[in-house]
């Protein structure tokens, strides 16, 4: 029996759907039905429920989940303790989209210059409930999160990072202020992200606030592209809802104006977070210490510590 089968259906589980978990594992939807299916018909009882709008076990696919976590669990620990022999370095991270965007290619060449023996490197980009989910599998040494205050992190060892900034983003020739009043971007469409990612949930917050939706807005568009996000915006065609790091040179050149929107709050945590049961090693340290330097901070020994969120009570306070 491999054991990615058994990874597979207790994702499937977690997440609720085939497609969040085809997502989640990098694999097609099929493929992840059919290794459920093998499951099912190597055990002979059927684990899942599939009549719903989200997966449900089985009163045997409970038990065989239970098992599973287990097997998956003995595995890690197998595969930890066989890199404490070959002396081999490795690493596995994974962030948000949005750090990876705008300061992981700074934080890994600065990296890869202490670490050329480096023998597997894995880096994955996840929003923030799938990169946590990946923690408390053992997938991840670690990551890093643009969140919310409302995300439980208790579970995790956490180090927080400086506060990520969001601003309205919009071409010059729109015309906007770097203050403005909700009213002035409602004529516009917005351009925003996939559901799951902190920067639409903090959106959200700030319209439901204000009493509005994003239906006040002219049109809606999704997208999990960043870059293609920005560069539309940037040719004039919208608006959006984005982390100032990822605009920095497009705002230096002239290209794209940052507004601050009356009564919204503009900023959100960024937090390192690792597993409690995780262990230390001096690759993952040192790691941690790259990170913390690309924000010109010294990595704070203990862990522990949230960020306190700042709003913007009026126009023009930073």
């Amino acid at each position: 029996m491999e054991t990615r089968y058994l990874k597979t259906l207790v994702v499937a589980v977690e997440s609720g759907s085939f497609s969040r978990a085809a997502e989640s594992l990098h694999i097609t939807q099929s493929a992840v039905s059919q290794r459920v299916k093998f499951l099912e018909e190597q055990y002979g009882h059927q684990l899942l429920d599939r009549s719903g709008q989200s997966l449900v076990t089985t009163e045997v696919g409970r038990m065989v989940l239970e098992k599973a976590r287990s097997v998956l669990e003995k595995e890690n620990e197998l595969l930890e303790g066989l890199q404490c022999f070959d002396g081999a370095k490795r690493l596995s991270f994974c962030c948000t989209p949005t750090f990876g965007t705008a300061y992981l290619p700074e934080v890994l060449n600065a990296f890869m210059l202490e670490h050329t023996d480096l023998a597997d490197l894995k880096f994955i980009f996840h929003q923030p409930e799938a990169a946590l989910r990946g923690l408390e599998k053992r997938d991840y040494d670690l990551a890093v999160i643009e969140h919310c205050d409302s995300l439980d992190l208790s579970p995790f060892n956490t180090r927080a990072l400086p506060q990520d900034e969001l601003v309205v983003i919009s071409a010059p020739e729109l015309g906007f202020d770097t203050h403005v009043e909700v009213e002035q971007l409602l004529p516009f469409r917005l351009y925003a992200r996939k559901d799951g990612c902190s920067s639409k949930q903090l959106l959200h917050e700030n319209l439901a606030a204000l009493e509005l939706d994003p239906d006040a807005f002219k049109g809606v568009v999704v997208s999990d592209d960043l870059r293609l996000t920005i560069q539309t915006v940037q040719a004039g065609s919208g608006i959006s809802f984005l982390s100032r790091s990822l605009v920095r040179a497009a705002l230096a050149a002239g290209e794209l104006v940052a507004s601050h929107v009356h009564g919204f709050n503009h900023f959100r945590c960024r937090t390192v977070v690792q597993g409690q049961g995780s262990k230390s090693s001096p690759v993952v340290d040192r790691f941690l210490e790259t990170i913390f330097a690309a924000f010109e901070r010294k990595l704070p020994t203990p862990f522990g510590g949230g960020c306190a969120i700042r709003t913007l009570s009026a126009p023009g306070s930073r």
